[in-house]
């Protein structure tokens, strides 16, 4: 075993909401090396067990360049991956952490790998670096905006535009896989507001 190490925001702030959100029903486990996988998440007994990949994004919100769209949103990000990372992943679910500085919560997307790949493939072909945007809005529903431009942006907020593949609003705050891999039952709702125990 290697030195110590601490582990980032992202793993920290999904670890401490899912022993929140499940109180003693759930152990959460962290790997003491880099194997592609940051937290193992079990029930109560180490019976069960699911693997996560954390992923964390700052609030780009106040620092976007378009003012019109910060009324609209709670949240936006900004990520590189890389495609042959998602699809030779050996978690069971990757975990998106995006916090809102501005109003002071935390949102999380919980996606499989291979259904995150399909997805970015439908939009950004077979590029091995894949960028993306998840923003979340105002009405709480989460949208890949990532090479789109400012109108079609606008038009997937304002619902004037569908586009099934950038909707990720059944993902976010969804633990509902964990909850049946692992018969966890929620004490508490989804989404995390900062300060609140």
């Amino acid at each position: 075993m290697k030195t110590l190490f601490t582990i980032h925001a992202g793993e920290y702030l999904v670890g401490n909401h899912l022993e929140k959100k499940y109180s003693k029903d759930v152990k959460v486990w962290i790997p003491s090396k880099d194997i592609g996988t940051d937290l193992l998440v079990t029930d109560s007994e180490n019976k069960k067990s699911v693997s996560l990949q954390v992923k964390f994004s700052r609030d780009y919100l106040a620092t976007n360049d378009l003012p019109e769209f910060r009324p609209l949103l709670e949240v936006t990000s900004w990520w590189k991956l890389s495609r042959e990372g998602i699809a030779k992943s050996k978690a069971d679910y990757w975990v998106f952490v995006l916090m809102g500085f501005q109003m002071k919560r935390i949102d999380f997307v919980v996606i499989s790998p291979s259904e995150l790949l399909k997805r970015f493939e439908k939009f950004h072909g077979a590029a091995e670096s894949i960028q993306s945007y998840l923003w979340v809005t105002k009405d709480e529903r989460c949208l890949e905006s990532r090479g789109l431009s400012p109108k079609e942006q606008m038009e997937i907020i304002m619902r004037d535009r569908r586009d099934i593949d950038r909707d990720f609003s059944s993902y976010l705050n969804n633990w509902s896989p964990l909850e049946k891999r692992l018969g966890l039952r929620p004490a508490t709702n989804g989404k995390q507001v900062l300060g609140c125990q």
